[in-house]
């Protein structure tokens, strides 16, 4: 299995658009974050974690001519702004497969009409196939079960995803001891840390560094990054062994 993480920021990305802050200028590549999102790639199957409004260059930058399908966290628009890119795929594969709750997908149908609804469709438009996710069943997708985990991101129900031995969870601030049982045995765990300071509805630095060393994968690492949690040559240094900070367009192979 291939992990590439597309993006690792947060809904402004890095650089902030007027930002003076040192990091936002900083001239090593790893400070420079897409919105958050990830590659998932197993035999010929290629999976994308949410869908920003990077995704086109994104998918540029990586040369991925093939996607089988969209895995949704949750609805926020630095997670799912880029569907209407998914177009060349759509017109090369047809329908593409979207996995997400209820809810997600109700709100996609409303800001993505004529993609979703079929009678307001535009012609010419992608057009995708909404598969609802019950966040208490496993699923299969591309002959691998895909075990759904639920996160608090604030008030909001966001959702995680198991495959194998890897898992991937973002936006969240709180997770229940029954979804985290999910979570054991892990090779790779991907957690978000917002920053140092506390977040009403991210993990913080160490709150992120505690839950991953309670969940216990062989490495973690880290995404959906703000510039104001430092440097990344800096902020690498003060994590534990087996924690790393992720940046875009890492590839990890296990």
């Amino acid at each position: 299995m291939k992990i590439t993480f597309l993006g690792t920021g947060t809904s402004q990305g890095i650089p902030i658009i007027g930002s003076d802050h040192p990091v936002c200028h900083s001239d090593d590549p790893r400070d420079k974050r897409l919105r958050t999102s990830a590659l998932v790639q197993w035999d010929d199957y290629s999976i994308v974690i949410d869908c920003g409004p990077d995704f086109r260059q994104q998918m540029l930058h990586n040369s991925i001519d093939r996607l089988d399908a969209i895995l949704f966290t949750h609805e926020h628009a630095d997670h799912t702004a880029g569907l209407d890119d998914i177009r060349p795929f759509f017109f090369r594969q047809g329908d593409i497969p979207i996995y997400a709750l209820d809810r997600v997908i109700d709100n996609l149908t409303q800001r993505f009409g004529y993609i979703l609804n079929s009678v307001d469709k535009y012609p010419g438009a992608p057009a995708v196939q909404p598969h609802p996710v019950d966040p208490t069943t496993t699923f299969q997708l591309c002959q691998q079960h895909i075990i759904p985990v639920v996160g608090q991101h604030h008030q909001l129900n966001v959702l995680g995803y198991r495959v194998g031995s890897f898992a991937y969870l973002t936006d969240i601030k709180t997770i229940a001891d029954d979804e985290r049982q999910k979570l054991s045995g892990l090779d790779v765990l991907v957690l978000n840390a917002l920053r140092e300071e506390p977040h009403h509805s991210h993990l913080n630095l160490a709150e992120a560094i505690d839950l991953a060393q309670q969940i216990g994968a062989k490495n973690t690492y880290f995404t959906h990054i703000s510039h104001h949690l430092g440097f990344h040559a800096d902020v690498q240094q003060k994590l534990p062994k087996s924690v790393h900070l992720a940046y875009d367009n890492l590839s990890i192979t296990f």
